[in-house]
């Protein structure tokens, strides 16, 4: 198939193994482009060529290297907006989404991690008790950063520009050499991705792109003992069985899972702030975004007129083709997803919750969309208020008290992100220093991109995102001697 997109392995375009596969359109169902099946073979040779070319780029002065992060940065924001436009075709995002969202916070990534950061800190001078020498002296320390090696970067569907920038810019800054397994639904964009870095300027083998529809494929990627580090974002489902791995060969991991965020909403909140927080759900990503607050604990004297306020809200928002101009909702990623969000609805409804907005198929002759749905009614015990559904789904359970709010909202296998709404900024502190998850917006659903970002419990295993994915992709090494 001449048209196909090659894989990207040590710096050259590969034709693949196991041939080409269509991706989809979720809005229009029609062919994007063709991807490439990688063979386990050609997985392994990409963590090869990476680990051959890890030493000279670990060498390379952090200057140098941001130097490429910065031209990277320049081209994928010179190339805005084909760029957008194919990931827009492969997600289903809106056009605006895709622009700033996508490809703007790639672009962003790839220019923050282009600011050169100290690899190495000074420890206060230490007085110590006689040591092994038999003598009591002072040490000096200096602790320093060094690159962990090859790490195996296996991205999600729902952003295939921010979310494998957000691995790749940090890895690189801190010196490793990357292999990047992207979703198979949506390849495509990593490869542009790839192609810009190497016109910046980075090394045959230090940036290599495989991808596919067969699990083997991210099993070499993930198994292969030439990687040090996996950084992996995805269902925990997936994320355990990788960590299982990781494990056995004591690799360092980085795992960004799901979640199943809890809104707590007071009776003192900012109603208009929380629905239009809340709300986002059904609008970004078409709700596949684990950071999304899709669990709205609501106190009973507010919960009425919150699930009134919702479902209007989501009654309103215009579902359709993600290139028009007042599209708000557009597809999830394909017809097996959206099946598997239709059967959670419908479980909802056997459940005993109320679909009091959505819940049905949008007249739309193509794409793979669903209605804004909200469910009410709801206990914490419900399947709908404990699983990912990855949807523009919303359930809504009511609580009586504070301690009851912060108990529903910590009964999870999830830890991510969570939300307060309160017009009582000393008690939302207070509830949000009680909250077991790795983040928490108050009155918010924003994000500040220095903050780290990582899960508790079920969501997650370490922290990324500014200054923190620095420390995530480096080992800390400790020189010492005496003062």
């Amino acid at each position: 198939m001449t048209d196909g997109q090659p894989l990207f392995v040590g710096g050259e375009w590969v034709e693949p193994d196991g041939g080409y596969y269509p991706v989809t359109d979720p809005a229009t169902e029609e062919r994007v482009g063709w991807a490439p099946e990688a063979s386990p073979e050609q997985a392994r040779a990409a963590c090869a060529a990476a680990r051959e070319a890890f030493g000279a780029w670990s060498r390379t002065r952090p200057e140098e290297r941001a130097k490429v992060l910065g031209r990277a940065a320049g081209l994928i924001r010179g190339r805005l907006e084909p760029y957008a436009e194919l990931a827009r075709a492969e997600t289903g995002a809106t056009t605006g989404t895709a622009r700033a969202m996508q490809v703007g916070v790639a672009a962003a990534r790839f220019r923050r991690y282009a600011s050169v950061e100290p690899a190495e800190w000074a420890i206060a001078p230490q007085i110590n008790d006689a040591g092994p020498m038999g003598r009591a002296g002072v040490t000096g320390a200096l602790a320093v950063r060094q690159p962990v090696g090859v790490v195996s970067c296996i991205t999600s569907y729902n952003n295939p520009w921010a979310n494998p920038a957000g691995k790749i810019a940090p890895a690189l800054a801190m010196g490793n050499t990357v292999v990047v397994k992207p979703a198979p639904q949506d390849p495509l964009s990593v490869y542009r991705m790839a192609e810009a870095l190497q016109e910046a300027g980075a090394p045959p083998g230090v940036v290599n792109v495989v991808s596919g529809r067969e699990v083997a494929v991210g099993e070499a990627a993930v198994g292969s003992d030439a990687v040090d580090m996996v950084s992996f974002t995805g269902s925990t489902a997936v994320g355990r069985r990788i960590a299982e791995v990781c494990g056995r060969d004591m690799k360092r991991q980085l795992m960004e899972l799901g979640g199943k965020g809890a809104a707590v909403v007071f009776d003192d909140a900012d109603l208009g702030s929380a629905v239009a927080g809340i709300g986002t759900t059904f609008s970004f990503y078409s709700g596949q975004i684990c950071t999304a607050p899709t669990r709205v604990l609501a106190q009973r004297g507010v919960y009425e007129r919150l699930v009134e306020q919702l479902a209007g809200y989501a009654r309103r928002l215009k579902v359709g083709d993600p290139r028009g101009p007042d599209t708000v909702v557009g597809p999830v990623i394909s017809a097996e997803h959206r099946a598997r969000v239709e059967s959670y609805v419908e479980l909802g409804r056997k459940e005993g919750a109320s679909v009091v907005a959505g819940g049905e198929r949008p007249p739309l002759d193509r794409g793979f969309y669903v209605a804004p749905t909200l469910l009410a009614d709801c206990t914490n015990d419900m399947r709908v208020a404990r699983e990912e559904i990855f949807g523009p789904v919303v359930v809504v359970v009511p609580f009586d008290d504070e301690d009851e709010g912060v108990a529903l909202a910590n009964d999870s296998d999830y830890g991510l992100i969570d939300y307060v709404w309160s017009g009582d900024v000393a008690r939302a502190f207070r509830v949000a220093r009680q909250l077991r998850a790795g983040g928490v917006g108050i009155n918010t659903v924003g994000r500040n991109m220095e903050a780290p970002f990582g899960g508790f419990k079920r969501s997650g295993v370490g922290r990324d995102v500014g200054s923190y994915a620095l420390h995530a992709y480096s080992e800390v090494q400790a020189i010492v001697w005496p003062g």
